[in-house]
């Protein structure tokens, strides 16, 4: 079995960077979405990843961003990926491929419309995060979805030769159960925390159980 993608999204700190970098997880995320908890400054991220130099692939979160706010944060941080969570069109997310030149993740909000909205991106999107759906939310809730939809994802995302993660209330105590649909990621914030802080003990606890899955897989 090929190892899942790991990302460690929400550092917002020197601290959790140096956490998360010092961990077996695939990617780092950053949420540059003003007015959010997890909010961090480009210079900011820029400073931590000079000091820390992760292994990992960083992956910068945006809502409906301009190409300009894209730009600013990629002339402090070498982004990987970029991670679409709002209302983006497909023409949108066209126009930042063509402006950054790297991949697009694009959010989907599990929904009942949920998988037919893959079939909107085929083509353009370079993978997909499943997050859950939370009046007047973007992400980062800690909400679980409905997992028992995974397998209509999966199948899409094969379909279209992509990665998909699940996001949403993903945590130490339930991510076996998550393990089990076989997602091509997952992507946790609140669930590798304590008290808004990243906390090493969760993700070793997390990484661990990736490892024992594989294993058991392999």
């Amino acid at each position: 079995m090929k190892e899942p993608i790991v990302k460690l999204c929400g550092n917002r700190s020197l601290s959790d960077v140096a956490k998360t970098s010092s961990s077996n997880a695939t990617h780092l995320g950053f949420i540059f979405v003003n007015r959010t908890k997890r909010y961090v400054r480009p210079e900011q991220v820029g400073r931590w990843i000079k000091k820390m130099r992760p292994n990992q692939k960083l992956v910068g979160v945006f809502v409906n961003p301009t190409i300009s706010e894209l730009e600013e944060v990629l002339h402090f941080v070498p982004l990987d990926v970029i991670q679409l969570h709002g209302s983006e069109t497909v023409s949108h997310l066209l126009k930042v491929k063509e402006a950054t030149g790297l991949p697009v993740w694009k959010v989907i909000h599990h929904q009942e419309d949920g998988p037919a909205q893959m079939h909107l991106f085929q083509g353009v999107a370079d993978g997909y995060v499943i997050d859950s759906k939370v009046k007047g939310a973007h992400g980062g809730t800690g909400v679980q979805f409905d997992w028992g939809s995974i397998p209509s994802y999966k199948a899409l995302a094969e379909e279209q030769g992509v990665p998909f993660l699940i996001a949403g209330g993903v945590n130490p105590d339930n991510i076996s159960e998550l393990l089990r649909y076989a997602p091509d990621g997952i992507d946790l914030s609140s669930g590798s925390e304590t008290n808004e802080q990243k906390d090493i003990g969760k993700i070793q606890s997390i990484m661990k159980e990736v490892e024992r899955n594989v294993a058991s897989i392999s």
